[in-house]
């Protein structure tokens, strides 16, 4: 789909981050650049000789803030035209996280005993972290919204990865202040699989692990590849219905959202995937019934774990003949030791087994040994 990105040195490609007026510094002092994403909108990471500079340019949906870091070994020079953006030395040592989404990444590198803080501990599933936790390792750092900046000036990691919905969040400034360098990380707000994966690179390069970042993440689009490849002549493209209720709105996965593209991927015709957006599409239930009573599946009803608790939420659900035919299926019921759900920690880093997954509820004679890893029928 998309080429791999490696760009000459130009005014186009530096003002990704810093603007032509700092092109004919950086061409001076430094020798050669290189783009290294492919897939991922929220960010974007050029190699020099000696030093990295990393633009976050989606920190939260709809941001218009742009925040850009220089990432330098000890004995780099920093050009004078990037010393006004935050510099973060690497490799670093420690790190503070605050979404369940930056966990895979620190265990896929060997780097769990870095982490020495994180928001709402009982969120994480990975083993591995959970070792840390019990042992006493991993401070707990409050929630996103209401950080303890006692404890995290304290630990003083060398970056505190940052999860946010906006720009309100006055206790990041606050930890900024006390010299801890603020990274954004918007994995989240990325609409393609596989550019949601490719936010390990940013974590490869402040370990000084770049070669095994890479390494991981051309193997997993080679599997995300390899499955799209299983059901390239599937003509039978069963029909989806997806959402549930809140209150009285229905809502349920826009056109070109990440979950409308792994319905497509896995060869399944989402009945309002011709709807522009990005995001969530707001209905009536009566809007969503007309349409999608005759759905083959049901996928992703919200936070329900059985049809039971659909029923006794609102016994129209019923109506639907995925209902009738037990045709629902959802990742909300794979829950890790202490109630986090496991794919909201490892799905945004593993979309190839996401993808297996749908493909083998979808068309169970394409992996007919395969057992999902996310995905659960309801029952």
């Amino acid at each position: 789909m998309n080429k791999i990105a490696f760009y000459l040195l130009s005014c186009m490609g530096i003002l990704l981050f810093v603007g032509c007026k700092d092109k004919t510094t950086l061409q001076t002092e430094q020798h050669f650049q290189q783009s290294l994403i492919t897939y991922a909108k929220g960010f974007t990471l050029i190699a020099y000789d000696d030093i990295y500079v990393v633009q976050i340019t989606q920190p939260w949906a709809s941001a218009k803030e742009k925040f850009t870091y220089v990432l330098k070994k000890e004995e780099a020079k920093v050009p004078d035209s990037l010393k006004q953006y935050t510099q973060i030395q690497i490799p670093i040592q420690t790190i503070a996280c605050t979404s369940t989404t930056h966990i895979p990444a620190l265990d896929l590198l060997g780097e769990v005993p870095a982490l020495i803080g994180f928001a709402g501990l009982d969120y994480i599933s990975t083993a591995s972290v959970r070792e840390q936790i019990k042992a006493g390792k991993i401070k707990e750092l409050g929630q996103n919204e209401a950080l303890n900046i006692e404890v995290i000036v304290d630990a003083k990691p060398n970056v505190l990865m940052a999860f946010a919905m906006d720009n309100s969040n006055k206790t990041l400034q606050t930890i900024e202040q006390a010299e801890i360098p603020v990274l954004y990380n918007g994995d989240w707000t990325e609409q393609n699989p596989l550019g949601k994966a490719e936010w390990i690179k940013l974590f490869g390069v402040l370990f000084d692990k770049e070669k095994e970042a890479n390494h991981f993440f051309e193997q997993l689009v080679e599997d995300y590849r390899t499955a799209q490849q299983l059901v390239t002549q599937i003509k039978n493209q069963p029909t989806i219905v997806s959402g549930a209720m809140y209150s009285d709105v229905w809502y349920l996965p826009e056109g070109n959202s990440w979950a409308a593209m792994y319905f497509k991927d896995a060869k399944a015709n989402y009945l309002w995937n011709d709807t522009p957006g990005v995001g969530s599409l707001a209905l009536s239930f009566e809007q969503v019934l007309e349409k999608g009573q005759q759905a083959d599946f049901w996928i992703n009803p919200g936070h329900y774990e059985s049809l039971n608790d659909l029923a006794a939420a609102n016994p129209h659900y019923k109506e639907f003949e995925a209902f009738k035919n037990k045709k629902i299926y959802s990742f909300a019921p794979t829950k890790g030791e202490t109630g986090g759900t496991l794919f909201y920690e490892w799905g945004p880093l593993r979309p190839d087994l996401v993808l297996k997954d749908l493909i083998q509820i979808l068309h169970p004679e394409v992996l007919p040994n395969y057992q999902p890893h996310f995905y659960r029928q309801l029952q």
